[in-house]
Parts: structure tokens; sequence; C-alpha cells
């Protein structure tokens, strides 16, 4: 058996056993999602949660100043942030930052892979989202909404970690590029799949995570992958032989206005205005 399958036998034996080691919130991401899950908390309470953080709290203030959030008058203050930003997206912005402090090495190559995987997450994070506006302004009556499609697509391809961090362990064998593509692309939906539940994620995560890049996947109505594959396939990251005709296939569902959308000026602005909360 060749080392590449090895590895290959080793992570598939170590998700049906459910012995694969996977990754874990970090602290600060898990204190502010706990209270942001908390019917009783308030904005002061919250800001106070965020002010242990200087990174957050920084992030806070920046994204509460973005043209994500569209407003003029700038603010200053943590507590300024939390009362214009709200609740819920301060509960995303959390686990946003969790998850680029997840994506870290000591080994180059695997370093040099975290770092594409982050940079990807964010590209396919920000199509899905601007699509999803334009979804919503045309679908009043929709369950789907904003919240809920900023954090699937932050957290849609953490599958590819576990396997990144088996590599790590033994660079001499297993890092190696070729192998490691075509082992992010046979294990990464179950092994996202997995970290989702194991997180206490609700199914439309796990969802997103394991089908996002199943070539079986047909679109559907009203379902939150379905902009992630879009953002994906805008993004070439989700390789298909012919986009115009892939993309298509979503405005034929109604899930986009049109492919064209894409290129309108209407598009490429708020699209800009979505990069900044990342940026």
């Amino acid at each position: 058996m060749s080392t590449e399958n090895a590895l290959l036998t080793i992570l598939i034996d170590r998700i049906n056993s459910d012995t694969l080691v996977l990754p874990t919130l970090p602290d600060a991401a898990v204190r502010v999602r706990k209270a942001a899950d908390d019917p009783d908390v308030n904005l002061m309470q919250m800001a106070e949660v965020i002010s242990h953080d200087p990174a957050l709290s920084a992030r806070m203030i920046k994204v509460a100043n973005s043209a994500f959030l569209g407003r003029s008058v700038k603010v200053n203050t943590l507590n300024q942030a939390v009362t214009r930003i709200g609740l819920r997206q301060i509960k995303n912005i959390a686990t946003a930052m969790a998850m680029e402090q997840l994506f870290v090495s000591n080994n180059k190559l695997i370093k040099t892979y975290m770092d594409k995987a982050w940079q990807k997450t964010l590209k396919v994070a920000c199509q899905a989202i601007t699509t999803m506006d334009f979804y919503l302004k045309a679908h009043k009556h929709t369950s789907l909404n904003r919240d809920t499609i900023t954090l699937a697509s932050l957290v849609f391809n953490i599958g590819v970690l576990p396997i990144l961090t088996e590599a790590e362990r033994h660079p001499e064998v297993f890092a190696n590029p070729s192998f490691l593509a075509h082992a992010i692309q046979k294990l990464a939906g179950r092994i996202g799949g997995a970290i989702m539940r194991e997180w206490g994620f609700t199914e439309e995560f796990i969802d997103a995570a394991e089908n996002w890049s199943n070539p079986n996947y047909k679109p559907q109505q009203d379902c939150y992958v379905d902009f992630i594959r879009v953002g994906a396939i805008l993004e070439g990251i989700l390789q298909v032989s012919d986009k115009t005709a892939s993309l298509q296939v979503y405005a034929d569902k109604g899930i986009i206005e049109s492919v064209e959308m894409f290129t309108s000026d209407e598009y490429i602005h708020a699209l800009e205005d979505i990069r900044t909360m990342f940026a």
C-alpha cells in the first residue's frame, strides 16, 4: 500500500470509528456564542464578554464601521459597535474570527494550504452572502436569512483541517501536494459534517459542509448549500466543465435572477461592500 493510500485508510477508519481528532472552537467564540444564545443577555453584557478579547473587540468596531452595515457615522467604542451590529451577527463574526485562528500551521507547505483554504473560504462567503442578499430582495417570504448564510459560508470548508493536521504530524510522508488535493477532495465533506455535528451546529450547516462539493448534488429551493455552491462556482473553487451552464441551472430554479446578474454594477458594488467585513 502506498503512503498516500495509507493516510486515506487511516483517515477513513478514524471517521468511521469516531476517533478522528476534530478541531475545537476557540474559547472566545464559545463564550460569545453561549452569550448570544442566552435569551436574557443584553447588548451591554455581550460587550463585556467581547471586551476580554482585544482582537475580537477591534474586529467588532471595524465591522460596525464597514460598508457591510451601510452606515456613514463611525463608532468609536465597543458598546456602540455591539449596538449597531446586533447579537446574531456578533455571533457570526466571532465564529468567523475563530475559523481564521484554526487555519494555522508551523509546517511551510501545510501553512500554505491553510492560508489558501481560508482565503478560498472568504471568497466563497462573500459571493454566497451577496447572492443571498439579491435572493432575499426577490423572495420576501423565504425561510432563509442572511445571518445563517454568513455563518454557513464561513464553516463550509472546515473539513480540510483534520486532513491538513494529520499531514502536518507526518510531513515527511504525507505533506505531498498531489496527495493532499486528492485527500481533501475525497474526504473533506464527510469530515466537515462530522465537525459540525461535534460543535452542535444545526442541519443547515451540516448540509453545507457535506454537500457543497458533492458532484451528485442537485439544486433545491430554499437551501443554503446552493448559495455556497454558486459562490464556489463563481470563484472557480467548485470545478465544473462549463461555468455559465452550471450557473444557469440555478437561474432555472429561481435561486439566482440570471447568470448576467453577477456582472452587473449593482452586484459588483454589493460584493465589494460585503468584502469590507472580512478585510
